[in-house]
C-alpha cells in the first residue's frame, strides 16, 4: 500500500495563475502545480536553499528536490517549446502561521493566529470583510484591513478592526486563516484569491458593496446580496444581479481535488 501523499506548506497562492505565449497558439497548457511554484519561488526567487525550502514547506529535502527538479522541467518545456503555463492543483495547505518555523520567524500571520485562535470561543461564527472607512473595500488583493466580526446566536458579540500588514493577494488568504475566519464578505476578488479561500475553508460572499456594518447584519439575516461569480482583475469588476445570501451556497472546503487542509 502507498504512503500518503503529505501536505506541502504553501506561503501564499500565486496572484498569477497562467502564462501565455505572444502567439496564442492552440498548444496544450503545461499544468504547474502550487506546491511545484513554491519550491520555484522560495528557492529562485527568495534564494532560499532546498534545507530551507524543506523546513518551510515541512516535508523532507529529498522531496523538495524532486518537486524542484519537476517544476524547471515543466517551465523549460513551457519556454521552449511555446507551451502556455498554468498554475494549479498539487498537495499542498496555505498558511495559516501555526507553524513553529513558520517563515523562519517574525511571520505575520503566526502573530495573529495566536492572538486570535484563542480569542475564538466555540458556537462563534467569525465573519471577515474588507474594509474601509465604514465602507466595504471593493478590491481583496489591496485591502490593507479587515474588520471581523464574531457572531453568537444570530448576534454580534464582538468586532475589530485587524490591519494586514502589507499582505497582498494570495497572502490574504492566509492572514485570513490566520484569523480563524469561517466566511468572507467582500468587493471583487480575483480567481487565484478565490480558490486559496476555498482551499483554506473560508466561504466566499463576493461583490458586495456599501456599509459594512449592514452588511454583516444582512448576511445574519440571510438577505445578503452578493455575486456567486465575482470577478476582479486589478481595478474592474464583473459584477452581475445580486443573489441572496440564503438561495445559494457559497465557497468549498476543496481547491481542486488534490488540495489538503
Amino acid at each position: 500500500m502507498p504512503r500518503p501523499v503529505k501536505c506541502r506548506k504553501v506561503y501564499h497562492y500565486p496572484d498569477v495563475l497562467e502564462f501565455l505565449p505572444a502567439d496564442n497558439n492552440e498548444k496544450l497548457p503545461v499544468v504547474l502545480t502550487v506546491d511545484e511554484y513554491e519550491t520555484i519561488r522560495l528557492v529562485d526567487k527568495e534564494g532560499y536553499s532546498q534545507e530551507q525550502c524543506a523546513a518551510s514547506m515541512q516535508i523532507a529535502r529529498t522531496t523538495v528536490q524532486r518537486i524542484y527538479e519537476s517544476a524547471r522541467k515543466k517551465i523549460a518545456d513551457a519556454l521552449i517549446d511555446g507551451h502556455p503555463l498554468r498554475i494549479e492543483g498539487g498537495d499542498y495547505k496555505i498558511c495559516d502561521g501555526q507553524s513553529s518555523n513558520c517563515a523562519f520567524g517574525g511571520c505575520y500571520k503566526q502573530e495573529l493566529y495566536q492572538k486570535y485562535a484563542v480569542e475564538k470561543g466555540e458556537g462563534i461564527m467569525r465573519i471577515a470583510v474588507t474594509y474601509e472607512n465604514g465602507q466595504i473595500f471593493q478590491h481583496f488583493g489591496h485591502t490593507e484591513t479587515f474588520k471581523i466580526y464574531d457572531v453568537e446566536e444570530g448576534k454580534v458579540v464582538h468586532s475589530e478592526v485587524v490591519d494586514t500588514n502589507g499582505s497582498g493577494h494570495g497572502a490574504l488568504a492566509g492572514v485570513l486563516n490566520a484569523l480563524n475566519a469561517d466566511v468572507l464578505i467582500c468587493g471583487g476578488i480575483g480567481g487565484g484569491a478565490q480558490m486559496a479561500l476555498a482551499a483554506a475553508g473560508i466561504k466566499l460572499f463576493g461583490g458586495v458593496s456599501g456599509d459594512a456594518d449592514k452588511a454583516v447584519e444582512a448576511f445574519i439575516n440571510e438577505t445578503l446580496d452578493y455575486n456567486p461569480d465575482v470577478k476582479c482583475s486589478h481595478h474592474e469588476h464583473s459584477h452581475g444581479e445580486g443573489h441572496t445570501y440564503g438561495e445559494h451556497g457559497c465557497g468549498s472546503h476543496g481547491c481542486g481535488s488534490h488540495s489538503c487542509h
